[in-house]
């Protein structure tokens, strides 16, 4: 049910979802909700925790699939660059950071993003390893994973309000990324 519940957040964020929209789309009756969450606070914390999950298993699967001497990082990138974003999960960050008054949504969204940039800063570092040296040192690999999160939350922007179409998103991401790599 969670991909369901986290689809109508999306679509509808945080406030105008009722328990009573989650159950309908899910196909079942409110109370079976309330036997696997507590509270709607609750179903969209675990809506959160999903967008990262689903991006973590997401990319795992991408990079058990032969690498053809790219490193992970470089091949993240690449799918990032076509694909982020595209299933609208973004959404639920976006509600959520209007609702960071709320202790327990604050840190689902900061748990969230301290895992994201744990992860993006692994695979810079692993990248790194195998580079020469050169320029590597100018942004540290910290500093450039919290850009990487930033070039997604511009592209997100970006398809949100208009701003960008794919292929402006897809350069934005390759050219900036590229340079974040190192």
């Amino acid at each position: 049910m969670l991909p369901v519940v986290a689809r109508a957040f999306a679509e509808m964020g945080y406030r105008r979802t009722t328990t009573a929209d989650l159950a309908r789309r899910c196909g079942v009756r409110e109370n079976i909700l309330y036997r696997l969450w507590p509270d709607k606070k609750a179903m969209f914390v675990a809506a959160i925790d999903y967008v990262f999950d689903l991006s973590v298993e997401t990319w795992a699967k991408l990079l058990e699939q032969p690498v053809r001497r790219q490193s992970a990082a470089r091949k993240l990138l690449e799918h990032e660059a076509s694909h982020h974003g595209e299933l609208g999960l973004y959404r639920i960050v976006f509600a959520g950071l209007s609702e960071t008054d709320d202790p327990e949504i604050r840190e689902a969204l900061g748990r969230m993003y301290e895992h994201f940039q744990k992860f993006i800063r692994e695979q810079i570092e692993e990248h790194r390893k195998g580079l020469d040296g050169g320029d590597r040192g100018k942004v540290t690999s910290m500093s450039a994973a919290w850009a990487v999160i930033g070039l997604g939350t511009v592209a997100n922007i970006g398809r949100e309000l208009g701003l960008m179409d794919d292929a402006d998103r897809r350069r934005l991401m390759e050219q900036a990324g590229r340079c974040l790599l190192g």
